[in-house]
């Protein structure tokens, strides 16, 4: 089925080019031999690998970099400069909408056959469906602004191949409503069948935890638009934590993340199982910003996550000038390659500190922030398997402190989620754009104005093969299609 989608996506784009298809196009191409439809399970399976392990090299190669987790030690690799090619914009927007197309055709099949004797079990696979799409779609719309939403993955089914872009506001108000459904769905408690638990590759078929998974996920994406208040995002989070919380069920433990858990073998393996170590780690080091906030915390992941010189954790800085490269220190460890963990989606360590932050900002009671925040700082640290160190929560830089203002106390809980989103797609990115923390130090090479990119330009291929919709999107974010252009719930 995979394979199939990836020629469909290929012949599409020929006939944007060529501007028409046949009528009889899907007749032609459809394989008498095979179903005419996949079974949910087997497609949601295959798909949620697919976008995770996607994911993976672009939060690599763009997010790391730009978000000083490590830096190029090859002078004309300028990302850390805040210099990023239009060509970069098109893998990732290519993968997402591929997999979101999957994702629309897990929950068809599902709610067909939900309808069947002894297939009420297919209710489960619409929710999980509903949330994925969700999760995936931010993905496109965080690191866009606004894109094809209404009217996108409909060429197989309408012939609609040049789609209108939604506005991110517009796009959210809809996230939200499919997110309610799938708490609607799960909340329904279809078991699936025994021998289908082990098709799902995030929690082996445990119906609760996919509920949880898809609240803790509207709360990440309610805590994003909560700069805007015409998104009620507040309103909805107090309902949540607060009023009814009964009926919205969140992560309630490290084993309740949503992981990816790579394995050494096919079919689950990591993006990075086939890299040599060094186009893994070797023409990067780790940074300063990244290696001495933790050293100062005396943070134990970094026995997880860093190498040693002369038996220190040694890091480079970021934004440096042109021909002033740097000599590699501390790296990645090799055994991250196949690490399970930096299959990491939405964690539990996450939860806590979204929570943290809505008691400071006032959205939930402000008496459960410290606790929050704690709670966050330990679970970011077991989840790694390793020991919280004695004392750690009364250390400069992490004790809490009633005092401080709000600000001090949101550069805190981001600063700290930012170690936890270390291998988790674009999101320490998006929360930077967001909130402005962590306050990463600015080299003298830096491009773009010394601003933070706000986004990633549209695709090459849509700019020339959807130019009118593009226009209208450029023009309803600004006028600009550039790195310095805010996305809606941008507010900083």
């Amino acid at each position: 089925m995979k394979t199939f989608k990836i020629s469909l996506f290929t012949l599409l784009t020929v006939c944007m080019l060529l501007g028409s298809c046949s009528k009889d196009f899907e007749k032609v191409n459809t394989n008498p031999n095979t179903l005419p439809e996949t079974r949910p399970e087997l497609l949601l399976e295959s798909a949620i690998y697919a976008v995770r392990n996607a994911n993976q090299t672009r939060e690599h190669r763009l997010v790391h970099e730009m978000m000083q987790v490590h830096v190029t030690v090859v002078n004309s690799d300028e990302i850390h400069r805040y210099i990023i090619r239009p060509s970069e914009s098109d893998y990732m927007w290519n993968s997402w909408y591929l997999q979101i197309t999957n994702f629309k055709d897990v929950y068809d099949n599902a709610k067909k056959l939900s309808i069947l004797p002894n297939q009420a079990y297919n209710f489960s696979y619409m929710g999980m469906a509903r949330i994925m799409e969700a999760y995936t779609y931010s993905l496109i719309t965080d690191t866009y602004g606004n894109v094809p939403y209404t009217e996108a993955n409909r060429g197989r089914s309408d012939n609609m191949f040049q789609p209108k872009f939604d506005d991110q506001k517009s796009i959210y108000d809809s996230l939200f409503v499919r997110l309610e459904e799938a708490n609607a769905l799960l909340a329904l408690n279809n078991a699936l069948p025994t021998n289908l638990m082990a098709r799902d590759p995030l929690f082996a078929g445990d119906i609760v935890k996919w509920r949880r998974f898809g609240n803790s996920l509207y709360l990440r994406l309610l805590m994003r638009a909560s700069g805007r208040p015409e998104s009620k995002a507040a309103q909805k989070i107090n309902e949540m934590i607060v009023t009814n919380a009964a009926n919205y069920p969140v992560m309630t433990s490290n084993t309740d993340d949503a992981v990816i858990r790579f394995t050494s073998t096919v079919p689950f393996t990591s993006a990075f199982n086939t890299y040599r170590d060094y186009d893994f780690n070797g023409e990067n080091g780790l940074t300063e910003f990244f290696i001495n906030t933790l050293n100062n915390w005396g943070d134990p992941r970094l026995t997880k996550w860093a190498s040693t010189v002369a038996s220190a954790y040694i890091g480079i800085p970021s934004g440096y000038a042109p021909g002033a490269q740097q000599d590699r220190m501390s790296y990645y460890l090799p055994a991250l390659k196949n690490e399970p963990l930096t299959g990491n989606i939405l964690s539990y360590a996450e939860v806590q500190f979204m929570l943290a932050e809505a008691a400071v900002r006032g959205f939930i009671p402000s008496t459960g922030a410290k606790a929050y925040y704690e709670n966050g700082v330990n679970n970011a640290i077991t989840h790694w398997g390793l020991t919280v160190p004695v004392g750690h929560l009364l250390k400069p830089g992490i004790v809490w402190i009633d005092a401080e203002t709000m600000e001090q106390k949101i550069e805190k809980i981001i600063t700290q989620k930012y170690f936890t989103f270390f291998f988790t797609d674009f999101q320490s990115w998006f929360e930077h754009r967001r909130t402005g923390y962590p306050i990463l130090p600015k080299g003298p090479g830096l491009q773009n104005g010394g601003t933070m990119p706000t986004r990633l330009v549209y695709p090459v291929s849509v700019q020339s093969l959807n130019r009118a919709n593009y226009a209208a999107a450029v023009a309803g974010m600004g006028g600009a299609d550039n790195m310095l252009t805010k996305v809606w719930w941008q507010v900083k």
